[in-house]
């Protein structure tokens, strides 16, 4: 069991930048997944990014580029780095946790947190 809390989301303008964070609880962190989605009003969950357990990223094409997920093992704590933000980034951000090696599926993932909120004005 893991338990994830994100920060960090508030209200940009466009092309400003923002870091998310994710804390997680437990002990074997370093273990897992870690990836962000985002769910805009009206729209489903969409992926965002995915770090595994040695690191290896991956990003949804309409982030790439302008978007950076890491990792620090010794805080168990995700981040994701959102540079040159668009207001189709608006949305709420959650992240989670899977023991899959890599995973851009949302179905992938047991764990998540509760969301913290994005929004860029035009």
């Amino acid at each position: 069991q893991v338990q994830l809390v994100e920060s960090g989301g508030g209200l940009v303008q466009t092309g400003d930048s923002l870091r998310l964070s994710c804390a997680a609880s437990g002990r074997t962190f370093s273990s897992y997944t870690m990836g962000w989605f985002r769910q805009a009003p009206w729209k489903e969950h969409e992926f965002v990014a995915f770090i595994s357990w040695i690191s290896i990223t991956y990003y949804a094409d309409s982030v790439k580029g302008r978007f950076a997920i890491c990792r620090d093992n010794a805080k168990n704590t995700v981040y994701l780095q959102m540079n040159s933000l668009k207001p189709e980034d608006t949305a709420l951000y959650y992240c989670a946790a899977t023991n899959s090696k890599v995973a851009a599926l949302e179905s992938l993932y047991p764990y998540w947190g509760q969301g913290t909120q994005v929004t860029v004005s035009s």
